[in-house]
C-alpha cells in the first residue's frame, strides 16, 4: 500500500522537477507513514508509551508466581486477584523509600478514604508490592501499613521473595529497580490497573491516579 502511494505521487510530479527532488519527496513521505505505523499514529514515541498502548490492546494476564503478605500469607499472584474479585490498583514500593513512594503512599490513602466514603470496598481495592524482600519482611510490611493508616479491608502490602519471579514480575509491570549504592534504590513509578481476570489492563501516571480510579470502577461494572 505504502508502495502503490509512493508510485503514485513520483508519477504525478512534473518532470521538469527533476529525479532528485522526486526521490526526496518519496523518501520524505515514506519517513513520513513509517513513522506513523511504528508510533501508532503519533501516538507513542518512546518505547515506554508504545508498551503502554499495547497493553490497552492486549492486557497482560498476570504471572503464576507466589507473594507473601503482611501477615506472611503465601499465595499465587493471579489467584490473590481472581478469587477476590475485585478490581486492583497496584504499586511497587520498598517501605524505606522517601520520595517517589511517599507520592504513591499518599495518593493510595486518598484512594482508600475514597472507596470506603463511597462504599465502593467491593469493587476496587488496593495492593502495594514490596521489592526489597530482604528487608520488607511481612513484620515491617504490617508496621509500614499501620503508619499508613492502611485498612486492610482495602489496602494490602506484598513482597516477592523469590528473585526470578520478582524480576519477572517487574519486567511485566515495566518497573526498573536500581540500586544507589547507599542501601537503597531508583525506581519508576506508576499506577497499575489489574482487572478481575488478573490481567494488567492499563498503566497510569502518577498524577493520573484520578483516571485509574475511575478507569477501575468502570471495569467492575
Amino acid at each position: 500500500m505504502v508502495g502503490k502511494i509512493l508510485k503514485n505521487i513520483a508519477d504525478g510530479i512534473n518532470g521538469s522537477l527533476g529525479p532528485t527532488i522526486t526521490l526526496t519527496c518519496c523518501l520524505l513521505l515514506f519517513a513520513l507513514v513509517t513513522t506513523a505505523l511504528l508510533t501508532r499514529g503519533f501516538e507513542g514515541w518512546t518505547t515506554e508509551m508504545l508498551r503502554r498502548h499495547a497493553i490497552m490492546d492486549h492486557p497482560l494476564p498476570l504471572p503464576s508466581l507466589q507473594i507473601m503478605d503482611e501477615t506472611g500469607k503465601r499465595q499465587r499472584l493471579d489467584q490473590y486477584v481472581r478469587l477476590d474479585g475485585r478490581v486492583v490498583l497496584i504499586d511497587f514500593i520498598y517501605t524505606r523509600c522517601n520520595s517517589v513512594c511517599t507520592v504513591l503512599g499518599e495518593q493510595f490513602q486518598q484512594a482508600q478514604t475514597h472507596i470506603e466514603q463511597h462504599g465502593l470496598q467491593q469493587k476496587v481495592r488496593l495492593l502495594s508490592i514490596s521489592f526489597d524482600a530482604q528487608h520488607d519482611t511481612p513484620a515491617v510490611l504490617a508496621s509500614y501499613a499501620s503508619r499508613m493508616h492502611a485498612d486492610p479491608a482495602v489496602w494490602h502490602f506484598a513482597t516477592v521473595t523469590d528473585r526470578a519471579s520478582l524480576d519477572l514480575l517487574l519486567r511485566q509491570f515495566g518497573i526498573v529497580v536500581i540500586p544507589d549504592g547507599y542501601g537503597g534504590f531508583i525506581h519508576n513509578a506508576a499506577i497499575h490497573v489489574v482487572d478481575r481476570n488478573a490481567r494488567l489492563e492499563h498503566i497510569y501516571n502518577l498524577d493520573d491516579f484520578d483516571m485509574a480510579l475511575a478507569h477501575a470502577l468502570d471495569l467492575h461494572t
